[in-house]
């Protein structure tokens, strides 16, 4: 099994399907381990972490780590978290945004390495790419309402916004985010990795 996988994940890290369309060209970056009980499903690399080839090695990483009460080793070590981007590259920018992920990534590879990791307990998604793949209802809310509404979501699996800077006014905004869905998600957390 763990041959398998290591395998799985080395096509990940060679694919070069949608290369015509990535600005800096592929480079896939994902972390996982068969015994991995936390899956973050994000969006797609940022600029720096396509530089780096660290998940999560940005601001959105360190805010994201704070928010679910996750210190840099657990977060790092595979076999407790799996990092997981809707789209496995950098997908660039436009008008100063970084694109959308690319859409081949997930039906290309998300059903294969997520029926590998038989220890899942807990699926964080995060932004509205991952929710809109694996909570449909989703798709007929915003992202405010399917965070909000985080106790609906199927109990192995929490709506999380893209931790960016611009969930920063929006936090303001929305102050029920850090008074009930913070606690509830480190709670979340801290249980998937007993």
């Amino acid at each position: 099994m763990a041959q398998a996988f290591d395998q799985l994940l080395a096509a990940i890290r060679r694919c070069s399907v949608c290369a015509a369309h990535l600005p800096q060209g592929p480079r896939p970056i994902v972390q996982a381990a068969v015994g991995a009980r936390i899956v973050i499903v994000g969006q797609a690399p940022g600029s720096k972490v396509h530089m780096s080839g660290v998940p999560w090695q940005d601001d959105s990483g360190d805010r994201l780590r704070q928010w679910a009460g996750l210190d840099l080793a657990t977060f790092y070590d595979a076999n407790q978290v799996a990092l997981i981007p809707m789209g496995f590259c950098y997908p660039g920018a436009e008008r100063g945004a970084d694109l959308p992920p690319r859409p081949e990534c997930a039906p290309l590879w998300h059903h294969q390495l997520l029926a590998a990791l038989p220890a899942r307990r807990l699926t964080l998604l995060v932004g509205m790419h991952a929710q809109g793949r694996y909570l449909p209802v989703s798709k007929r809310q915003t992202l405010t309402e399917t965070v909000r509404r985080f106790r609906e979501a199927p109990s192995s699996s929490f709506p999380l916004p893209h931790p960016s800077w611009r969930s920063t006014g929006w936090m303001r905004r929305n102050p029920w985010f850090e008074q009930e869905v913070l606690p509830a998600l480190r709670g979340a957390v801290a249980s998937a990795l007993m």
